[in-house]
């Protein structure tokens, strides 16, 4: 998570949107730096307004503005799959080494999550709180272009990316039936998905 205080923003990290990249772009630009532990770094929306919002409102008397990116829910999976077959990963058990795309996509949609599907929910990530607080600026992570510039607008910079934290690159096809299947149990996400501008 990233704050910037003097512009009023707060930038959360949704695990699998890239964001990383732009941490290290705009770390020494940002006023806070929330890099750790993954809990806090990856902080959603729910732990933002419990613990983040309240310090700048009652410290600073400011209310940030919250910017979020958001990937295609199939897509997102997809990169949490690929991230679980990195070879050091093998033999644990979070590890999806011999699991097809199609069963982590079954195993993801249980309500008893097993450990190597277990990772959370952009939805619930997201989701805005009784109190009102959301994301006010939600871009999706297919649109790179949309979201530079945003942030070199508002925090009058030019972003230099590079590559972090990349998924192993490899081809999945989630087979039509079990595709169909997810988009009915986990709507809300790509309800979400489709209302981003």
């Amino acid at each position: 998570m990233l704050v910037f205080y003097k512009e009023r923003l707060a930038f959360l990290s949704v695990p699998k949107t890239g964001t990383t990249a732009y941490e290290s772009a705009l770390a020494a630009r940002a006023d806070m730096v929330i890099s750790d532990p993954p809990m806090l770094k990856h902080a959603p929306v729910y732990r933002y307004n419990r613990f983040i919002r309240p310090m700048f409102e009652r410290v600073c008397d400011a209310k940030l503005e919250v910017v979020a990116v958001m990937r295609e829910p199939v897509s997102w999976l997809g990169s949490w799959y690929r991230y679980r077959q990195r070879p050091f990963m093998a033999g644990k058990p979070n590890s999806t080494e011999g699991v097809s795309f199609d069963d982590f996509v079954l195993a993801y949609m249980k309500g008893k999550k097993p450990g190597f599907a277990d990772v959370g929910s952009q939805f619930q990530f997201l989701k805005t709180q009784p109190n009102g607080t959301g994301v006010d600026h939600l871009f999706r992570y297919e649109d790179q272009p949309k979201l530079q510039a945003f942030l070199q607008d508002r925090l009058k910079v030019t972003l230099s990316l590079k590559q972090e934290n990349v998924s192993p690159q490899m081809a999945l096809n989630l087979s039509p039936g079990i595709a169909g299947r997810f988009r009915k149990k986990c709507a809300e996400e790509f309800d979400l998905y489709a209302s981003i501008n």
